[in-house]
């Protein structure tokens, strides 16, 4: 057994690998609360795909693919606010024009490069194992700035996603803690895009924290269950890729599927084999 689990650390680029997926099942599972939450899933995938024109430009210009990525995640989302910050424009709807416009125009820019099938796919399907120590400290980075500001904004994105009407009372500035919110959860996708790439991204926002709805009352509590599990589905998820030669993105995501299932069936109270007990 312990041949079986230090094997694999005995590789640099398994061990990149391996703290890039703790960092991103973490930050995801945290973020990816507010997410189930406030009903985001959708804004969560559109954003993942939103990126596609930064990453071409980037590429076009022979930039850093994950800057492109970034400037466009924090673009669109902040497009998203702007045009259903009125009412004028349901947000589901906003969410709709930005994705569809930006992923044409990504696919518009792709399918001019005749080689972006071997360049750009592990933003498609993500690439741990590439993962470079200059990748693995932006990772640890923005990291650290997603999780610092969840943290010091707690209270007001907790009453702005549960009780609006005292956020109005309390004269909170809705508008710029949802931008915000916005621009973290952006952030999040472009920390992410290395692990489990565009296609999988929303999956590690929405299953971990998901999983910690069923087995949990309180935000708090919800959050870190959410992160336990992320953490947890990275790990058991990177070594199922190595030992199973399996692509580690999809393994990571299948394995935290795997949680939702076991909490879905057995959680207390919820769980729907718990209820026919």
């Amino acid at each position: 057994m312990i041949h079986w689990l230090l094997d694999p650390l005995s590789y640099a680029f398994i061990q990149r690998g391996l703290l890039a997926a703790l960092m991103v099942g973490v930050v995801c599972a945290v973020i990816g609360c507010y997410v189930v939450l406030r009903s985001m899933a959708y804004l969560g995938d559109a954003l993942a795909h939103a990126i596609l024109p930064g990453v071409a430009v980037a590429y076009l210009m022979g930039g850093s693919l994950t800057v492109g990525a970034l400037a466009a995640a924090v673009l669109v989302a902040l497009g998203i606010g702007a045009l259903s910050r009125q009412g004028t424009v349901k947000e589901d709807t906003a969410i709709g024009i930005l994705f569809a416009a930006a992923l044409s125009l990504g696919v518009a820019l792709i399918s001019t490069m005749r080689t972006y099938a071997v360049d750009l796919s592990h933003i498609l399907f993500g690439n741990v194992l590439g993962v470079s120590a200059g990748d693995l400290a932006l990772t640890a980075g923005l990291s650290v700035l997603v999780l610092g500001a969840v943290l010091l904004l707690y209270k007001p994105f907790l009453v702005i996603s549960f009780d609006p009407v005292l956020a109005a009372t309390l004269r909170m500035p809705r508008e710029l803690l949802r931008n915000l919110l916005l621009v973290l959860l952006a952030l999040t996708i472009v920390i992410s895009l290395q692990a489990v790439g565009v296609g999988l991204v929303a999956a590690m926002l929405v299953t971990p924290a998901a999983t910690a709805y069923l087995l949990s009352r309180r935000l708090p509590a919800m959050m870190a269950i959410s992160a336990l599990v992320g953490a947890l589905s990275s790990v058991i998820g990177m070594y199922a890729s190595y030992y199973a030669n399996v692509a580690s993105g999809a393994a990571i995501v299948l394995t935290a599927t795997g949680f939702f299932i076991l909490a879905y069936l057995f959680a207390p109270g919820r769980g729907v084999l718990w209820k026919k007990g």
